[in-house]
């Protein structure tokens, strides 16, 4: 009798304790889903939306934490992204392109206006080079697979180089400062705020920004599964960025001011960046398309990606009731 008693406590608490597992299983799997992780870079209004808390109050009432993770620059996000580390960031023109060709499962949920006075090519305060023509066979730093390479790519041709024309040495932001300092490369191709922070503490000559030449969009995007599985926190998000970008644009002083500190950068570079940034997320528009379909084919037939893209094949298309409209 004893023996059955104890066989079937222990049948009990066998069972039990599967329950229990599958209940915290369940539990843990409900929690990881209602995280929204977010990439942003040291710029932008994704910096100011951190600081404010306003998207987790937000999403809160929808089951949604917010976990922010920074990245030095727009491929080392959209790697992260590609991953599964992220489900949303914020990046410049080109790391899409060579993130959707290296396979990346994303799409474009939405980009701001263009800022092409927001990105450089920069030269050494005492640099004999004064003219575009005159980087043919020089060093030039720059994030391979950045906003900036594209920029570099349409000055070169503006005066009648190749890419083949010049040395690219593929260095991120702060490695590349480092060797445009030490004198290691004669030009830096580079976008705000490390180019409003070499313009102020370097004293640096600006041989050609983005004006004519780029658009230089900011695009936000998220991967493929989690706009599926939740389009309604994205119209959330993309809305409290559009707020926040609204705000930015009455309130210079002010943002200036917050983002700063955010950024370990005076007031006054903090301000020169903040005032050359496109602000207004909007949903992505055939003209948009069409100009990052121009950069895919420059890319491509640069051999830099390997194969021709479709970037209409990748465009977030909102379902039916969840409109990309502020509210």
């Amino acid at each position: 009798m004893r023996t059955n008693t104890l066989r079937r406590g222990l049948v009990a608490l066998l069972t039990a304790a599967i329950s229990f597992g599958a209940i915290a299983r369940a539990q843990a799997q409900t929690q990881q889903e209602s995280v929204l992780r977010i990439g942003y870079q040291k710029y932008g209004t994704l910096v100011l939306l951190k600081a404010r808390g306003t998207l987790e109050k937000r999403l809160a009432g929808q089951g949604f934490t917010v976990q922010w993770t920074e990245f030095p620059g727009g491929p080392q996000l959209l790697e992260g992204l590609n991953v599964g580390s992220i489900d949303f960031g914020v990046t410049g023109e080109t790391p899409p392109v060579f993130a959707q060709a290296a396979g990346a499962d994303l799409l474009y949920v939405a980009h701001e206006p263009p800022a092409p006075s927001g990105e450089a090519i920069l030269l050494p305060k005492d640099s004999p080079i004064r003219s575009l023509a005159e980087l043919k066979g020089k060093k030039i730093a720059l994030n391979k697979g950045s906003n900036v390479h594209y920029l570099l790519v349409r000055a070169l041709e503006s005066a009648g180089l190749e890419y083949a024309d010049i040395q690219p040495v593929y260095l991120p932001p702060a490695d590349a400062r480092a060797a445009f300092e030490r004198g290691s490369v004669d030009a830096w191709v580079i976008w705000d705020p490390f180019q409003a922070a070499a313009e102020e503490q370097l004293q640096v000559r600006t041989l050609r920004d983005g004006q004519g030449l780029v658009s230089n969009h900011q695009f936000y995007l998220a991967a493929r599964s989690f706009a599926e599985q939740h389009p309604e926190v994205l119209r959330t998000l993309i809305t409290e960025i559009r707020d926040i970008g609204t705000w930015v644009e009455g309130n210079v002083d002010e943002a200036t001011a917050q983002v700063a500190p955010l950024l370990g950068l005076s007031p006054a570079i903090t301000r020169k960046a903040v005032l050359r940034q496109g602000y207004g997320a909007r949903p992505i528009d055939p003209a948009v398309v069409r100009a990052q379909q121009d950069i895919a084919d420059t890319f491509t037939e640069l051999r830099l990606i390997p194969k021709k893209l479709a970037i209409a094949d990748v465009v977030w298309t909102p379902p039916e009731g969840i409109a990309q409209h502020a509210e």
